[in-house]
């Protein structure tokens, strides 16, 4: 198994040849075998969002060993190590820590076969269909080579292990439990995420806005029910439904500015239960994406307006006004990356790595709650990175077409480990030396 994986990752360029040994490089190739077996582990024991405690408990252990200061339970089940090396930077490591409540099917050796009960109440099978388990590998074998390299730093590592990201409550949870109070407040914060639109091994970045605003949004319709044999005596809420979908369109393709992106989808329209029935009520479910505060206020704003307006055309008395609620605990801010911490390390990568592996790549419309980090204190230089997954053979067969394979979140999604670890292993490492390097 070995002799395989460090040809698979030579093939990849992830080992350096003799004559131009690196010795970060190869310390994480020797590093592999364990972090695969720790992958494969976690890959098999996925715990759901906020219920991360046997995982917690798992890495949390490996720090204690590491001879991390070590604290668990902050924000219910997260950990934050803490590391003293001398003056300078404070840097703040995070891997999130849960899986989703998905049945895998990629039919891997080591697949999930975990069932739970999820917070609402249902049985379901889970995985770690995000890739999270990858996130928590590199996170140890960041770990282990920083903490084996502390002659060539000064400073402080943060290191947390955050929960419930795949709810938008993990890293509020943390801040909420005093995590820049209690902890050293970082003055940098550092993560990636697996992608499920790159080939394995290869790095992207975005500069600025990375990851979306993320809002849900119910629209309650009230109408007044009858029969459908006449439909004159009842105020149809699906008919009402209808025209505020229809209408919302226009807040994204003729109300908010074109080089401003933003997202409203309708992802739930629910009513009725017979053909010959006009239901008295309608529910819309709305997820609503952007990345400026401005262009995620005009389309809130904007649906609310409609909502009312749309109303007012279909005659429902003042009474029986739908109802517009925004759920602001399931929401994430955008995720932005600050423009000097990101090009250095951009720059950083680039050179370790080469131009073919390092790509400046588009922002994207999906959430993550590692932007509460930054906007917690503005002052916080912060930077996510992709890196990218997709087995190379599959990659090859689709042609390079991200729509043809599998994304994040499906119970197909089985990232190619061994580029995936390393390469992130190694590039968190490089980076986190490099704002802790001596003076």
């Amino acid at each position: 198994m070995k002799c395989n994986l460090l040809a698979a990752v030579a093939a990849l360029g992830l080992v350096a040849s003799p004559a131009a040994a690196d010795p970060l490089r190869d310390a994480v190739s020797k590093d592999m075998p364990s972090l695969l077996a720790l992958y494969r582990d976690l890959h098999a024991s996925p715990e759901l969002s906020m219920q991360e405690v046997k995982t917690a408990a798992k890495l949390a252990a490996e720090a204690k060993k590491l001879g991390f200061d070590v604290t668990t339970g902050v924000g219910k089940t997260g950990v934050v190590a803490v590391m003293k090396n001398g003056p300078g930077a404070v840097v703040l490591l995070r891997a999130d820590m849960d899986g989703l409540p998905v049945v895998e099917q990629t039919a891997l050796p080591y697949a999930s076969k975990v069932w739970v009960t999820s917070a609402s109440g249902v049985e379901t099978g889970a995985m770690h269909a995000c890739g999270h388990d990858t996130h928590m590998a590199a996170w140890v074998g960041t770990a282990r080579r920083l903490v084996a390299m502390k002659d060539q730093w000064s400073g402080t590592l943060v290191m947390i292990l955050q929960p419930g990201e795949e709810t938008g409550e993990g890293a509020k949870a943390m801040l909420d439990d005093g995590l820049y109070t209690r902890f050293p407040k970082p003055t940098h914060a550092l993560a990636f995420h697996d992608s499920a639109g790159l080939p394995a091994g290869t790095i992207g970045y975005s500069n600025g806005y990375a990851l979306a605003n993320v809002d849900s949004v119910d629209i309650e319709i009230k109408g007044v029910g009858g029969h459908g044999a006449y439909p004159h005596t009842t105020k149809d809420p699906i008919v009402l439904g209808s025209r505020i979908v229809g209408t919302l369109q226009t807040l994204v393709s003729r109300e908010n500015d074109p080089q401003s992106p933003a997202v409203v989808t309708v992802g739930s329209f629910h009513s009725g239960a017979k053909h010959n029935i006009i239901s008295d009520e309608a529910t819309l479910l709305l997820t609503v994406r952007s990345y400026s505060d401005e262009t995620r206020r005009l389309l809130l704003d904007g649906i609310k307006r409609i909502v009312r307006g749309e109303a007012i055309a279909a005659g429902m008395p003042e009474d029986r006004m739908p109802v517009v609620t925004v759920r602001e605990g399931e929401g994430t801010p955008a995720t932005f990356n600050t423009p000097k911490f990101t090009s250095e390390t951009a720059a950083l990568l680039n050179e370790r790595f080469g131009a073919e592996r390092v790509k400046a790549t588009p922002p994207v419309m999906g959430g993550e709650d590692f932007g509460r980090f930054h906007l917690a204190d503005e002052s916080i230089e912060s930077l996510i990175f992709w890196v990218g997954g997709v087995p190379h053979a599959k990659w090859e067969a689709a042609s390079g077409d991200p729509l043809k394979l599998p994304s994040l979140h499906s119970p197909f999604w089985a990232p190619d480990p061994e580029p995936t670890i390393a390469t992130a292993t190694e590039a968190m490492t490089a980076a986190a030396l490099q704002v802790l390097k001596k003076a």
